[in-house]
């Protein structure tokens, strides 16, 4: 074990992603506006400092962002709240110019002809954006403002020594600076007894198993054709997946001529297998509208800014009594409203009125089950989380509903500012938001923040709201109708099959089930901070040098940190807070690992509008630069 120099640098950046480089970005702004020497920076990050794990430049092309490139920059504009000094930058679109211009790239030819393509509403490759992210941390290097040591590894604990924390990785180099800042982003889960148990049956018998997680860290290819996969996830890792699969089975999709949804045709090539697959809700996420299409505004009737307002001066809200009802009217207003649009005649009664005057879900869904008169277009609050009301249905009527899903999806991906569907995915995009607001503000009591807001809200909105492109579920719709996907139903229960050495997948909604001796995981590995596979957040809360936030003492799934100071004259921001309630000064958490108080920490930084993600970060590079210059004073 080495021990670490002391004085050489400035502060630890643990953490090699978007929040990691953006920290270095603010850094370096800080060390030019003031004429300061260059900031002395290492950034440590178990798989490569730029793009960090997500956004892995080495990564299929296949793997798309689910937010549009003219959403996406790492530097803050006058929309973010901060102290530090302006520092203009290139987004990814003007990035994606600029390279194209250029002619070259030294990642590979790939970037240019990504580069090229790349329009305001392209849906772009993770490993594009990570290319970008990488271009900015080199042009602040290169800047001669901030000076950068990349170190590829794996921190396992923080050690207090003197007036430096000693950062120690798990091949034993150890290094100390006067600040730290956790900058994990997405952290990973430990196994849970169920997957570890899969993965057991998988050695035993020889079958294969591909654990949730992170797509690019996995193999999904190269899977029997004609035989039968039993897939679970049917989330945004989902469509990552099918479209490398598609790429390795050489199929090919084609448009029909004429489809005004623009309607894809899959043509086999023989080496598709058959996945089954299911998950809780047994449907997928929501398409994103197509790029560059207008989508139905949303204004609210009752949930508005105001009423919002009233509840974040508050901390004993209940959600599931008090906003889910109101939020489940403005979804069904507008589904009526575009609905009575698009087909005149299916809306009929004073369903406005009743609306106001329905104060639970069931009241809501009493107003559109009469409300509607055309049975194609029925359609109930209920449906968002649990698709058939989690009462068993006839294998015939689960294909009806598959087939409706496939029509609805194409008819709001491609006519978002008219159609039903889109309405409602449009109207929770907006009111997410708010909740998210209220969360950060410690407006709902404990229990109704776990057991509501973290229990079933946050999945729920994720599924309807940040969904996938819209051509990547015209791909998955192609191929549900050509038979290569078949979805099971929902409550998917897995089991084992120790007799015959197989897998068992069996949806008790539908009733049906499916053996299969492969069993991919498509769904992702959100390390609820208790349950973290990340070694240093666990011993961090083993040690006691951290703890869990709580509110009304229920746990909530994150670290607990200091509010954000955005004053240039405030000490703190982000800052860790151990189990008996002290503050560490010298430990800056951002983002993911303390979403709780964080809120929108976890979303990347868009052009125009106001980033906790930029905003975190200038707040840990005010806090790098003031206790380098107190070093020095001292």
């Amino acid at each position: 074990m080495t021990a670490p120099e002391r004085g050489t640098l400035d502060a630890i950046i643990v953490g090699g992603g978007p929040r990691g480089v953006a920290t270095v970005l603010r850094a370096a702004a800080r060390a030019e506006a003031d004429g300061a020497p260059p900031a002395r920076l290492a950034v440590i990050d178990a798989k490569a400092v730029g793009p960090g794990a997500t956004w892995l430049i080495d990564q299929p092309g296949e793997y798309l962002n689910n937010t549009q490139a003219d959403a996406t920059t790492i530097h803050p504009d006058e929309s973010t709240p901060m102290s530090g000094p302006a520092a203009p930058g290139p987004d990814l679109v003007q990035w994606a110019r600029a390279v194209t211009a250029s002619g070259g790239h030294p990642r590979g030819s790939w970037v240019i002809e990504e580069a090229r393509t790349l329009v305001g509403e392209s849906f772009p490759s993770r490993r594009l954006q990570g290319a970008y992210f990488r271009d900015q941390l080199d042009g602040a290097i290169a800047a001669g403002h901030v000076e950068v040591q990349e170190i590829r590894g794996l921190v396992v604990d923080l050690e207090r020594d003197g007036p430096e924390t000693v950062v120690v990785l798990a091949d034993g180099r150890r290094l100390a600076a006067p600040t730290v800042v956790l900058a994990q982003g997405m952290v990973q889960a430990r196994r849970t007894p169920e997957v570890t148990a899969l993965a057991e049956a998988a050695d035993r018998h020889g079958l294969r198993y591909a654990d949730p997680g992170m797509p690019a860290e996995r193999c999904y290819t190269g899977l029997p054709a004609g035989k039968r996969v039993l897939v679970r996830g049917l989330g945004a890792n989902f469509f990552d997946v099918i479209g490398q699969l598609v790429a390795d089975w050489g199929g090919i999709a084609q448009r029909i001529p004429g489809d005004p949804t623009g309607r894809l045709r899959y043509l086999p090539s023989g080496r598709e297998p058959r996945l089954v697959v299911g998950s809780r809700r047994g449907v997928p996420y929501r398409s994103k509208p197509d790029g560059g299409r207008a989508v139905r505004p949303f204004t609210a009737r009752w949930a508005t800014r105001g009423w919002f307002d009233e509840l974040a001066e508050r901390s004993d809200v209940d959600f599931a009594a008090e906003v889910w009802p109101v939020l489940c009217r403005e979804f069904a207003r507008v589904y009526l409203e575009a609905l009575a649009e698009h087909v005149p005649g299916a809306v009929g009664g004073r369903w406005l009125s009743a609306l106001d005057a329905a104060t639970t879900q069931q009241a809501v869904d009493a107003v559109l089950e009469a409300a509607i008169g055309d049975p194609r277009w029925t359609w109930t609050v209920e449906e968002l989380h649990r698709p058939t009301y989690g009462e068993q249905v006839t294998g015939a009527d689960w294909d009806a509903q598959v087939a409706r899903l496939i029509e609805d999806e194409l008819g709001s991906l491609s006519d978002p500012a008219h159609h039903p569907r889109a309405a409602v995915n449009g109207a929770m995009g907006a009111l997410r938001r708010h909740v998210g607001r209220l969360t950060g503000l410690g407006a709902f009591h404990g229990t109704s923040l776990a057991r509501d807001v973290l229990g079933w809200f946050d999945g729920d909105s994720l599924a309807l709201a940040s969904g996938p492109p819209a051509d990547r579920v015209r791909l998955v719709l192609a191929l549900l109708e050509a038979g290569v996907i078949e979805l099971l139903g929902p409550d998917l229960q897995i089991e084992i099959d120790e007799r015959r050495g197989r897998y068992l997948g069996r949806s008790p909604i539908t009733g049906r089930s499916v053996s299969s001796r492969v069993l991919l995981e498509t769904r992702m590995s959100k390390g609820r901070i208790p349950q973290t596979d990340d070694p240093l957040l666990s011993e961090l809360l083993r040690s006691g040098r951290a703890r869990i936030h709580t509110v009304d003492g229920v746990p909530t799934q994150s670290l607990e940190a200091t509010r954000a100071e955005i004053a240039e004259s405030a000490h703190g921001g982000h800052n860790l807070i151990a189990v008996d309630g002290t503050e560490d000064p010298s430990v800056i958490v951002l983002g993911i690992p303390a979403a709780s108080t964080q809120p929108g920490s976890a979303i990347g930084a868009s052009p125009g509008v106001p980033s906790p993600l930029l905003g975190g970060a200038d707040v840990a590079a005010r806090q790098i630069m003031a206790r380098r210059l107190a070093t020095v004073e001292q």
